[in-house]
């Protein structure tokens, strides 16, 4: 049996999606980054308590970096984060007995054998930071990564710390637009 070219490139582009992370950034394109010195957490959110700390700890990095500096309240800026996730089913069939393989069989014997179709659940998480004008409330910044998670717990810290920085690889934004 075929498989059309066209099928094929579909799923290895769906498998990508499901392996990267995408990591998007969109912020206000009136507001001066320049005037924004300091920040204060508003808070953060996660499914995983143990998460918290390090979403946390991630974005203080990256903010460090760019010279911002943390104040426990009152910073020019004020940032917060959400980071969820969820479990994707994953559907595995394996196939035994004569003629192997998939499909309608022609074999000897008719082909006949005998499947198994187990279900996997595999986390994908994602997470969104936001930065507000303090005074004014107002959203000047958003990141947002999904498939932060991994169903390989002891990978998805180094995931989030690359998805946090690729967010803040070109924060703050330019001047004015």
């Amino acid at each position: 049996m075929k498989v059309p070219v066209t099928v094929l490139a579909g799923i290895t582009a769906l498998s990508a999606t499901w392996l990267f992370a995408s990591v998007t950034t969109d912020h206000d394109k009136s507001v001066d980054f320049g005037k924004y010195h300091t920040y204060s957490w508003i808070g953060v959110k996660a499914g995983d308590e143990l998460w918290v700390s390090r979403i946390q700890d991630a974005v203080n990095h990256q903010l460090s970096a760019k010279g911002w500096q943390m104040t426990p309240s009152g910073g020019d800026a004020a940032v917060s984060a959400f980071g969820s996730s969820k479990n994707i089913p994953t559907l595995n069939t394996f196939y035994d007995g004569i003629g192997g393989g998939w499909g309608w069989r022609r074999g000897w014997m008719g082909g006949m054998g005998e499947t198994t179709t187990t279900v996997d659940n595999t986390p994908v998480g994602s997470l969104v930071v936001d930065v507000f004008d303090a005074s004014t409330k107002k959203l000047i910044w958003r990141g947002r990564s999904s498939e932060t998670l991994s169903s390989k717990p002891d990978k998805n810290e180094q995931k989030l710390e690359k998805d946090v920085a690729d967010m803040f690889k070109k924060f703050p934004p330019a001047g004015r637009d």
